[in-house]
């Protein structure tokens, strides 16, 4: 069977962290979408780890791990990764596959990223100009390379005569930056590529749930992102949502059997887009310096606020969420009052829905009030031991969603995790 980690919210929600701390019950850890675009962030053995590309159960020597179909590939970015994991005594050749459907992100999709931004001006949707939406743009498109396609020796005529249409694009954009240093680092990546365990990605994983070994499937972003269902326009470019196993990785519906949705104990977001509980005031930014709040990937500093239980409840339903990991608990710890947000004002009236196109209305945030607990909950590694206002906190956010919080993140170490 399969079980899946994913996001509720609008990603950096620590699912970095979970796939790491699950890992050991599973024999399988797949990516199912995104690209370099995730930042997944783990401590082993005290350091500080970001993957952007490589299954989080990296670091598990027993555990294989699957670069899924729904992805889109950087080389160059998987390259200096796989150097780093190296430098902590990975050997990433004997546990990482990629499956041969994966598609590229080619030079030209970043420069093609970077000018499609440019010509929004102040419309620009936040992108991270890594290439991930030109690259499934491809997909879609029918035009795009695989990494099966490596294997083939027309790789390189094939290459070029996409280059040829990007270029023409780009050209219509008036883009006129050099990228031939970026062409240049993907060859090379490319070759170092060829050198990978490429396989045939749904047999690979259909194979070992018929052994009867468990799969752990890792979302990246988060469900208020994804294409269909979330804050459009200000979307990524793929089903971050529960849907996307399947399709990202060739399994059947009826294999999923878990679903854990992961949230912060509040609300982040990076780029542009809609953002109801927004703080921005004194809190927002204490929020933002104690939880360090700033992108693993970009650097930009995070828009922090208030937990959005109707986005979360949202979340839940499109995803058919089976248990809640609540993360970064212990950030909350100094706040004497806390905020919940239960419901949407909306031309005067309470709603407790996601409208259409959270863009194009005034959204009044209707908030709850708690006491905080004011306490270090660093250190607890009991559930029973939280202090009462913790447990009333958990308690409401239950009964609202009708899905239960079963584990609490208290700080950033692999075993700070605590079971309700």
């Amino acid at each position: 069977m399969v079980d899946v980690i994913l996001g509720m919210q609008w990603g950096d929600e620590g699912k970095g962290k979970i796939v790491d701390y699950f890992a050991k019950n599973y024999d399988v850890i797949a990516r199912f979408q995104g690209g370099p675009n995730a930042g997944h962030t783990l401590y082993v053995d005290g350091k500080k780890v970001v993957l952007h590309q490589i299954p989080s159960g990296i670091f598990h020597e027993s555990k294989t791990n699957l670069i899924g179909n729904g992805v889109v590939l950087d080389a160059v970015t998987l390259k200096k990764e796989c150097g780093h994991v190296a430098e902590m005594g990975v050997d990433f050749r004997k546990n990482l596959f990629i499956s041969e459907r994966t598609h590229l992100i080619l030079p030209t999709h970043r420069a093609l990223d970077k000018a499609i931004e440019l010509s929004k001006g102040n419309q620009k949707i936040g992108s991270t100009l890594k290439g991930i939406g030109p690259a499934y743009m491809d997909k879609t498109g029918r035009n795009g390379l695989r990494v099966g396609n490596l294997l083939d020796k027309s790789f390189t005529t094939e290459y070029i005569k996409l280059r040829l249409k990007h270029q023409r694009l780009l050209d219509s954009f008036n883009f006129q930056e050099d990228i031939s240093a970026w062409e240049e680092e993907f060859f090379e990546a490319i070759d170092f590529l060829r050198g990978f365990n490429i396989v045939n990605g749904e047999y690979f994983i259909n194979e070992r749930i018929q052994k009867g070994q468990r799969v752990l499937a890792e979302g990246a972003q988060g469900s208020m992102l994804d294409v269909d269902f979330g804050t459009f326009p200000f979307v990524t470019s793929s089903n971050t949502i529960s849907a996307g196993v399947c399709t990202g990785l060739g399994i059947a519906p009826q294999k999923i059997r878990e679903v854990f949705g992961v949230s912060k104990a509040y609300c982040t977001r990076v780029g542009s887009g809609p953002f109801p509980t927004e703080l921005n005031d004194e809190t927002g930014e204490l929020i933002r310096k104690t939880g360090n709040e700033f992108g693993s990937t970009t650097g930009r500093p995070r828009r922090c606020g208030w937990i959005d239980l109707v986005a979360l409840q949202f979340a839940c339903m499109v995803n058919g969420v089976t248990q809640i990991i609540m993360t970064k608990a212990d950030i909350l710890d100094n706040l004497a009052e806390l905020n919940v947000c239960n419901g949407y004002r909306i031309n005067g009236e309470e709603k407790n829905f996601v409208p259409f196109q959270m863009n194009k209305v005034d959204i009044e945030p209707v908030y709850k009030t708690f006491k905080g607990w004011m306490k270090d909950i660093s250190e607890i590694t009991e559930y029973d031991n939280l202090p009462a206002e913790m447990k009333s906190y958990i308690q409401y956010l239950n009964s609202y969603l009708g899905v239960p919080v079963k584990y609490i993140s208290n700080g950033p170490g692999r075993d700070q995790l605590l079971h309700a």
